[in-house]
């Protein structure tokens, strides 16, 4: 006689295969050995992601390095063309200042015996034999056979609104032996006034003085308009 057991689900039943899979898991072994697989691939896939962002952010950091280095080339270059925009403003600056200073040394020589040729004209038995300046110093050597000659010459500079100042004049007197037409008659002797002086040159005084005058002056057209048409009313009154 066959016994069934009706009580015994299917379902209860299980696979072989599942149940020696389920046996290995349960194992302490097997679990250390499925979460040490696990364990190395997260590590896996976190180091390649670390790899791959630094690559990532070395490729950055290369990039801002270079157009670092090319900020800093055309910084260089525009401190090179500013350098040299200097120099050539200094070179310009060297230049104007030379011109100036040989146009004010050759305007002082030519303005200091444009002055002193005034004064020898108003003095025909004046004689110059010398003129030398030196700066603002002027040294004036010359002769006349009148000593008032060399006086009033000497007054026409003192006189001269500033332009010579601190003037000395040291006077010396000497004969020479004039020639005759006959060996017997004694040759009278000329005397002649040989003189030195010396001064200061000061052209920038003489035009403050100039500017001084014109200030405290008032123009003599005007007064004399006004004198004009004044004299005009009372002849018509």
């Amino acid at each position: 006689m066959i016994k069934i057991n009706l009580l015994e689900s299917v379902t209860e039943r299980q696979n072989p295969t599942v149940v020696t899979v389920e046996k290995k898991v349960a194992s302490p072994v097997s679990r250390l050995l499925v979460m040490s697989i696990i364990v190395a691939a997260l590590t896996v896939l976190l180091i390649g992601w670390e790899v791959i962002s630094t690559q990532m952010r070395k490729a950055e950091a290369e990039r801002e390095l270079e157009e670092q280095r090319k900020l800093a080339a055309q910084l260089e270059a525009i401190m090179k063309e500013q350098k040299e925009l200097e120099q050539k403003i200094a070179n310009i600056e060297a230049r104007v200042a030379a011109i100036k200073n040989l146009r004010e040394t050759q305007a002082g020589p030519s303005a200091v015996l444009e002055a002193i040729r005034e004064r020898v004209a108003m003095l025909p038995q004046l004689y110059l034999e010398s003129l030398e300046q030196r700066g603002d110093q002027i040294t004036i050597k010359g002769n006349s056979p009148n000593e008032e000659v060399v006086t009033q010459f000497g007054r026409s500079l003192e006189f001269s609104s500033g332009l010579f100042t601190n003037l000395n004049i040291e006077t010396q007197r000497r004969e020479i032996q004039t020639t005759t037409a006959s060996e017997n008659e004694q040759a009278p002797k000329l005397g002649i006034v040989d003189f030195t002086i010396r001064t200061t040159y000061n052209p920038s005084r003489k035009a403050q003085n100039e500017q001084t005058q014109q200030a405290s002056n008032p123009p003599s057209r005007q007064i004399s308009g006004q004198s004009t048409q004044t004299n005009q009313q009372l002849a018509k009154n």
